[in-house]
């Protein structure tokens, strides 16, 4: 249950929110809500794959 959850979540972000590696984003330069935003896809991404 917890991880469909979390694969419907990163088809979500996949969709919506923007992609930084594909904008070659450096990590040292970006703002608060741009590490937010990284944070919760590396997040919701961690938590499909186990």
């Amino acid at each position: 249950m917890k991880k469909q959850l979390f694969k419907t979540l990163a088809k979500i972000n996949k969709t919506i929110l923007p992609s930084y590696t594909k904008q070659r984003l450096d990590l040292s330069k970006a703002n608060k809500l741009q590490m937010a935003i990284f944070g919760w896809k590396l997040y919701v991404t961690k938590n499909a794959l186990d």
